[in-house]
């Protein structure tokens, strides 16, 4: 069976990362334009930087809750593939084994000049001077608005292939990976967990859960260990 959860920022607000954009999130206290497009950081890389290294510190401090820690109890039924809007590590602490980042990793920096190079540096902080190894000044492996993702090509192939595909903490409105919920085939099964669900306007053979991430995701992963759920 191939299992995909798909998280956004909800999922990650119960461990009290903020959100961007809810009501007292990241973006009250900064503009896009100044902290997250790659004009904003030719124009004031010390600012973005540091923008991030505080976003990484907020990261380390977190602690992955109960809804991270059942997703990989699934991994006893099937092949999970997290598939992640997030940009902080909270899947991997909590045991999931092959996670797709769409928007980057928190915990990664790159070369500010080129794709090809990338590196793990934990929770340290990047500073002005910190270079990649052909010399050009290190940024944060996310992408920014305005950037492509990379990874979305993969992350479609995964989906079309999905038997279960689990939306969790998404608003469903950042796109193009919203669009990844209208990739299944029409036999998968869906499922979308968000307190607001009235609000989505999704296909009716979706199932609608408005509860919490960890309240449903745990109800969930009971209902498909315990074999309601076959594969095709």
């Amino acid at each position: 069976m191939e299992i995909i959860i798909f998280s956004g920022a909800g999922i990650s607000a119960e461990s009290g990362i903020a959100t961007f954009r809810d009501s007292g999130g990241l973006w009250e206290q900064h503009k896009i334009e100044d902290a997250a497009t790659p004009e904003a950081f030719q124009k004031n890389p010390e600012l973005v930087l540091g923008f991030y290294n505080q976003r990484r510190k907020s990261v380390k401090n977190a602690v992955p809750n109960e809804a991270y820690r059942q997703i990989p109890v699934l991994e006893s039924i099937g092949n999970v593939t997290v598939i992640t809007q997030n940009i902080d590590d909270l899947h991997e602490r909590a045991g999931s084994m092959q996670v797709i980042h769409l928007h980057g990793c928190i915990t990664q920096a790159k070369s500010s000049a080129t794709d090809d190079f990338m590196e793990e540096i934990g929770f340290r902080d990047i500073n002005i001077g910190d270079l990649a190894k052909e010399g050009s000044q290190l940024r944060p492996n996310i992408v920014w608005f305005g950037e492509p993702l990379p990874a979305m090509d993969k992350a479609i192939n995964i989906v079309k292939k999905a038997d279960v595909m689990i939306t969790v903490g998404s608003s469903l409105n950042v796109y193009p990976a919203a669009g990844l919920v209208f990739e299944t085939s029409k036999d998968c099964q869906n499922y979308v967990i968000d307190p607001n669900v009235q609000e989505l306007n999704l296909p009716d053979n979706f199932v609608l859960l408005k509860e919490n991430a960890s309240l449903a995701i745990k109800n969930l992963v009971q209902q498909l260990t315990y074999g309601n759920i076959k594969s095709r």
